[in-house]
C-alpha cells in the first residue's frame, strides 16, 4: 500500500456555536414607590438587589458518528491490514523461490563438477595403474638404432611390441619404469599381425599389466594412450574410441584388421605401449597414426591400434611356437 493510503483520524471537534443573547438577560430591579410603612413591615434596604444569575447554559449533545464513516473507517483498517498481509506473503514467496532456485542450480552444478573430479581421479588411477607395465626398447639394428615401446603382461618378464620396433633387432636394452635397464631377449614375431615377444629376467616388484577385453569398446569411450614417443618416457595422453573394426595397410604390406581407431596422441615410439581404459587394463597396442599424403606428414587426431583380445591370441601363438 502506498504511504498516501496511510491516513490518521484524530478526536473529532465540535464546531463552534456561539451562544444566542436571547437566552442571557439582566433583571431590572422593580421601581421603588412611596408607600406607608406599616407596621411589622422591616423596610427593605435602600441598597440595590443583586441581579439574579443567568440561566445554565444547557449542555451541548456531543454528535455521534454516522454509519457511513464507521464503515469507511473499517474499510479501510481491513484493506491495511489485508494488504499488509499480501505484501508479507509476497516477500515470503518471493524469498522461497529465489532460495529454492538457488539451492536447484548448486545442486545440478555439483555433479558436474563431481564428474569432472571423478573422471580426472579416475585417469590418474588407470595411469598410475599401467606405468610400472610399460617400458622403453632401445634397438640397434645394422642401420642404427631405434626406439619404441613394450608392455610387461606376465610373471616370467615377457614384453609384447610391435614386430617393426624389434625387426632386424642385433641388440634391445629396456629400460624399466624405475630407470633401470635390463638386456632384452626376442622370443619370437608375428610379422602378419605386428606383435613380437620380448623377454627379460623377472625382477622385484615387477608389475604386470592386467589385459581388458576390447570385444566391449565401444565408440566415445575414453582410452588413454601411455609410451615412450620420440624417447620421452612415461608420457600418457587421452582420448577416446573414435572407432572400431578398422582395416589398416602398414608401409610394410601388413594389413591390421579389426584395429581401434582413437584420437589419442600416437608418435614415434608409442609404438608397442599401452592403450588402456579407465580401470587401467590394457585394450590396445599402438601400432601406427594416419597419413596425410597431401603433405607426407602424421594426420594429428588419427591413430589406431591393435585390440587387446587379438593381442593375447597372438601372443600365445607365439609363446608355444616362436616366430610365427
Amino acid at each position: 500500500m502506498q504511504p498516501e493510503e496511510n491516513e490518521v483520524y484524530g478526536a473529532y471537534t465540535r464546531p463552534y456555536q456561539p451562544v444566542s443573547s436571547a437566552s442571557v438577560g439582566v433583571l431590572e430591579p422593580p421601581p421603588i414607590t412611596d408607600a406607608p410603612p406599616e407596621q411589622g413591615i422591616v423596610e427593605p434596604s435602600s441598597s440595590p438587589p443583586e441581579p439574579p444569575s443567568p440561566p445554565p447554559i444547557p449542555p451541548r449533545k456531543r454528535r455521534r458518528r454516522g454509519p457511513a464513516g464507521a464503515i469507511l473507517l473499517l474499510t479501510l483498517v481491513l484493506a491495511l491490514i489485508f494488504g499488509t498481509g499480501l505484501f508479507s506473503g509476497w516477500e515470503y514467496a518471493h524469498a522461497s523461490s529465489s532460495a529454492s532456485t538457488t539451492t536447484k542450480a548448486g545442486a545440478s552444478s555439483t555433479p558436474t563438477t563431481s564428474s569432472g573430479t571423478s573422471l580426472q581421479a579416475q585417469q590418474e588411477a588407470a595411469i598410475a595403474k599401467i606405468e610400472p607395465s610399460v617400458v622403453e626398447l632401445e634397438v640397434t639394428t645394422a642401420q642404427g638404432e631405434q626406439i619404441g615401446s613394450g608392455v610387461i603382461i606376465d610373471a616370467q618378464g615377457d614384453i609384447v611390441t610391435n614386430n617393426h620396433v624389434v625387426s632386424g633387432a642385433q641388440s634391445i636394452t629396456v629400460v624399466l619404469s624405475n630407470g633401470s635397464t635390463e638386456q632384452g631377449q626376442l622370443i619370437g614375431t608375428s610379422a602378419s599381425n605386428d606383435l613380437a615377444v620380448v623377454r627379460i629376467a623377472p625382477y622385484a616388484h615387477m608389475v604386470v599389466a592386467q589385459f581388458g577385453d576390447s570385444s566391449k569398446l565401444v565408440v566415445g569411450q575414453d582410452v588413454i594412450a601411455v609410451g615412450n614417443p620420440l624417447g620421452i618416457t612415461e608420457t600418457a595422453t587421452e582420448g577416446i574410441v573414435s572407432a572400431l573394426n578398422r582395416s589398416i595397410p602398414e608401409s610394410s604390406g601388413v594389413t591390421i584388421s579389426n584395429a581401434i581407431q582413437t584420437d589419442a596422441a600416437v608418435n614415434p615410439g608409442n609404438s608397442g605401449g599401452a592403450l588402456i581404459n579407465l580401470q587401467g587394463q590394457l585394450i590396445g597396442i599402438p601400432f601406427a597414426g594416419a597419413e596425410n599424403t597431401q603433405t607426407n606428414t602424421q594426420a594429428d587426431g588419427v591413430n589406431f591400434a591393435i585390440p587387446s583380445n587379438l593381442v593375447q591370441t597372438v601372443v600365445q601363438q607365439i609363446l608355444q611356437q616362436g616366430t610365427t
